[in-house]
């Protein structure tokens, strides 16, 4: 199953949270973490790996905080997990190097190099501030096509 690291799904709550926010300023990491119930220790380290990959600012001060480095909608998924996680390949075979033992006689690494583009292009496609519109409404959903068949992806 292919499933986001805790790391990655805090980054993303933690944008999300300072898209809303945006308002109002930089916000410091121990309100990020109150307001999701994150710990504290483990949301300030992914926040400074955001803000080495230029994701977010940090602002040092009794006001400083974090704030991001871009507008929520010039902000995708994809950047943010690859920021925290590294590359995402579903399979071994399907990374820079790209070869294994079974080179020449796999018959499914192009069917999962083409899931793997599917699941690129689709965070790519989800940005900031489309995770705080879906929050704002109700469940939403969004599909994209794998393989021949379709892969529906419920946000909540």
């Amino acid at each position: 199953m292919l499933r986001l690291t805790k790391k990655a799904d805090y980054g993303l709550m933690a944008l999300k949270y300072l898209a809303e926010q945006a308002d109002t300023g930089a916000q410091s990491a121990k309100d990020i973490a109150e307001a999701y119930h994150i710990p504290p220790q483990l949301l300030a380290k992914i926040l400074q790996t955001l803000a080495k990959q230029g994701l977010l600012v940090s602002h040092a001060g009794t006001n400083g905080g974090y704030a991001l480095a871009r507008p929520a909608h010039d902000i995708n998924a994809f950047e943010v997990i690859r920021a925290i996680d590294g590359p995402l390949f579903i399979t071994s075979c399907i990374t820079i190097h790209g070869t294994c033992d079974l080179h020449g006689h796999c018959t499914i690494k192009e069917p999962l190099r083409k899931v793997n583009d599917s699941i690129t292009d689709l965070l790519s496609n989800i940005k900031i501030s489309d995770l705080v519109e879906m929050s704002e409404g109700a469940h939403s959903s969004e599909s994209v096509a794998v393989g021949g068949g379709l892969v529906t992806i419920l946000a909540r």
